[in-house]
């Protein structure tokens, strides 16, 4: 069987996503070949096709898999590798696949205690994480409102604010309460009072507020109880962070964007040391992308989302 992958032919959405028959070039010089074995599912695989100007489109921004081909004098950046090694890759093209070819230096060893499913779901969500901490400052002895802190994000969040000795308020539904409580949060629900259940919460106020929902419930709250607007960020709600002067921040920022780099291999390490835990919510056959994303986008899939390779490839 040859190689496919997911494309989107036009800008009209899931409706335009096509599984197509691909060549996967050799690798030259400072690239890999990636067998994948999964592939990571996140709502900004939809979004970032949404915002294309060239059709085909391809899809996916992180996997894992084993190395199937190696360039000349190559290696990855965690250093020497050999054909067979177990890898993750992120901020790779057309991750929606049963094989790419990538720049090595966007591949890691995979830690050992990560299946493949973790692992392809490790870095998107880590480094927006770390990188929420960033802007806002947090430090030892800070108190951190953060919103949807039961989503993929949010979970990072939750375990490297841990690390650095925050505490950590964090907003979610029903179904998503216990998840806060097991990584390390206090859990509340949100909702009608949620103003009032966030200071029951933390009674000594509330230092720096966190958005991964982009809803005006969460996002007025956090005005409300941070005066330090430079404290405030959100990765979901930019209009509300023009319009009310608090901060957003994205991965294609060019501030972000380097720094999500850098921290990738410290993140590695610490899913290599059981530091940094990846939620598998669901797995798809990579034929059914399109039910992985449909989920991912509902909001409810209740951890992270993965495709994995295999003889049920077919829609």
């Amino acid at each position: 069987m040859g190689d496919k992958r997911w494309v989107a032919t036009g800008p009209a959405g899931l409706a335009d996503f096509a599984f197509i028959d691909v060549d996967v070039p050799p690798p030259g010089p400072g690239e890999v070949t990636i067998a994948v074995r999964a592939a990571g599912v996140n709502p900004a695989d939809l979004k970032h096709v949404s915002r294309a100007t060239e059709f085909p489109a391809p899809v996916g921004y992180e996997v894992s898999g084993a190395l199937s081909a190696i360039g000349p004098d190559t290696e990855i950046a965690s250093g020497s590798c050999a054909v067979g090694d177990e890898v993750l890759a992120f901020r790779v093209s057309g991750g929606y696949a049963t094989s790419l070819t990538v720049p090595a230096g966007k591949v890691f060893a995979k830690p050992a205690v990560l299946d493949f499913s973790e692992a392809a779901n490790l870095l998107l969500a880590g480094t927006t994480a770390a990188d929420l901490l960033r802007v806002a400052r947090v430090t030892n002895g800070d108190t951190i409102l953060l919103h949807a802190a039961s989503g993929a994000a949010g979970v990072a969040v939750l375990q490297l604010a841990r690390r650095v000795g925050a505490r950590v308020i964090g907003t979610a539904g029903p179904a998503g309460l216990a998840r806060v409580k097991r990584f390390g949060g206090i859990p509340v629900l949100y909702g009608e009072e949620l103003l009032t259940r966030i200071e029951t919460a933390a009674p000594q106020g509330i230092s720096v507020a966190l958005d991964a929902a982009g809803t005006d419930e969460a996002i007025d709250a956090s005005l409300s109880l941070v005066y330090d607007r430079t404290r405030i960020v959100t990765i979901a709600a930019p209009a509300r962070a023009a319009d009310d002067g608090f901060v957003a921040i994205g991965g294609n920022q060019p501030e972000s964007m380097a720094f999500r780099d850098d921290i990738r291999a410290e993140l590695v390490q610490l899913a290599e040391r059981g530091e940094l835990v990846v939620p598998i919510a669901r797995t798809y056959p990579l034929g059914q992308a399109i039910d992985a994303l449909e989920l991912v986008a509902a909001g409810t899939a209740g951890g992270k989302i993965a495709l994995f390779t295999g003889s049920d490839l077919d829609p």
